[in-house]
């Protein structure tokens, strides 16, 4: 609860790894946990907004703990709004383990995921947007995520949603008057009140066409390399990784489970699943292996179907084809260094094709072009905004969007001001929710879980 002292490990702890430890405290008691464990010799100031050096010591036995950086942000200058200590420790499991106990002995409670960013929202100091946008902005898995969280923690969503806000409750005032004082007011100005309802209605259409884009940005493309064995899916994804992820052999068969390896193509993450070739056998770990490369395929977003330019399209390939055929799909004429692609027959319903010499690491860049076209064109559910909405706001704006489209119902079939209203409110509620201006506390549970525990 709000009012207390939270703390808890701000930082990756990983052993041997890190130069840095970071334990942060947020809350009344705050700095007077601090001047308790932190010994700053000299005339050192505590100062909002300065560093000290010193040591942290066991309050009791006096023992130092270890030498560190103490940083004070007193309130309202701070990222909760709240005191706000950190203790920058040396890096590794046990200095910031023993400085986070030592803090919790002193009165500290251990923070729940993502209560500094719910304190820093709950106080005033970010909206929900840019709440959502810090946990994005730390998972980013690309510049391009970055830039499109940060984006989002700079405002560039949450103004557009207010402005459309505060519309609609402009219009609900003026409708509402006319049910309070109809004799009072001069006729309501209808088709002025529709123009601007469609106004907020395509804006709202607007920023709901960038959820695809927000989720491949935040979770990239998955793609799966499939094909029958021995044709160069192995060699596929090692020559794009530039790494050894899957093992190459002549012999067929070789890849028996699916090897996963995480890319970016100019700012998208790309997860590539090298699976293990499709076809009939007696070998049961193999079996498994082709079942596992199966449902790789069915879930991916995109299934490159690699074929060996020598041997061309076979019968094996309709199988694999027709199991593929619905997903998007590029096929990877493969070995055009022995035999080229113009030689090689494949159905006609196949659109995009790339020729490739893997083993001469050749056509990869075409093949990431040929990636890229297809998010560009829309064919992998890309759009271009300079933010994009995540899911659950998504789910707020699809039911504004509802909402605003029976609002221009009842206005046609002229329905009373009354039926108005109940849409209007639904659709501003909506909307507030986007920002915080409507929220639940369930709700709150929801996004802020989520979170890592010291942000």
């Amino acid at each position: 609860m709000q009012g207390d002292t939270i703390a808890a490990i701000a930082t990756p702890v990983v052993p041997q790894q890190g130069s840095v430890g970071i334990v942060r405290l947020s809350g009344e008691q705050a700095l007077s946990i601090a001047k308790t464990l932190f010994q700053a010799p000299g005339k050192q100031a505590w100062d909002s907004h300065q560093i000290l050096y010193g040591y942290v010591r066991h309050p009791e036995t006096e023992k130092v703990v270890d030498e560190a950086l103490l940083l004070i942000m007193k309130s309202p200058r701070s990222y909760t709004r709240e005191d706000v200590v950190e203790f920058h420790c040396h890096g590794g499991m046990i200095p910031v383990q023993q400085v986070l106990q030592l803090c919790l002995e002193q009165g500290a409670r251990l923070a729940q995921a993502g209560e500094f960013t719910l304190r820093a929202f709950l106080n005033g100091r970010i909206d929900l947007t840019q709440a959502e946008s810090i946990a994005e902005l730390v998972g980013a898995k690309s510049p391009q995520a970055g830039e499109m969280a940060l984006a989002g923690l700079q405002g560039k969503l949450a103004q557009p949603i207010r402005d459309l806000r505060s519309t609609c409750l402009d219009i609900l005032a003026e409708v509402e008057a006319r049910v309070d004082f109809a004799d009072e007011l001069p006729p309501l100005p209808e088709e002025e009140i529709q123009q601007q309802v469609k106004e907020v209605l395509e804006k709202v259409e607007y920023f709901l066409a960038t959820a695809d884009q927000g989720e491949l940005l935040r979770t990239g493309v998955k793609v799966a390399i499939v094909g029958r064995p021995n044709v160069g899916k192995s060699s596929l994804l090692n020559a794009w990784s530039r790494s050894d992820r899957a093992i190459v052999t002549d012999l067929p068969g070789t890849t028996r489970d699916v090897v996963e390896s995480n890319l970016v193509v100019s700012g998208i993450p790309v997860e590539v699943l090298d699976t293990a070739g499709i076809r009939e056998t007696e070998d049961q770990v193999e079996k498994i292996g082709v079942a596992r490369s199966r449902n790789a395929a069915q879930k991916a977003d995109l299934i490159l179907h690699t074929i060996d330019a020598q041997l061309g399209w076979t019968k094996e390939d309709d199988l694999i084809y027709e199991q593929v055929k619905h997903r998007p799909l590029i096929l990877v004429i493969n070995k055009t260094d022995l035999t080229p692609a113009s030689t090689v027959q494949y159905p006609e319903t196949i659109q995009v094709t790339v020729a490739t010499a893997v083993a001469r690491s050749q056509g990869i860049e075409n093949l990431e072009r040929a990636i890229l076209n297809l998010v560009q064109t829309g064919n992998l559910n890309a759009a271009n905004s300079d933010f994009a909405i995540n899911q659950r706001q998504a789910a707020a704006l699809t039911r504004a969007k509802t909402s605003l489209q029976h609002v221009l119902e009842t206005i046609d079939q002229q329905l009373p001001f009354d039926f108005w209203t109940i849409d209007l409110r639904s659709a501003i509620q909506a909307l507030g929710e986007i920002t915080g201006e409507e929220v639940t506390e369930s709700m709150l549970d929801r996004i802020f879980s989520r979170f890592c525990i010291g942000k």
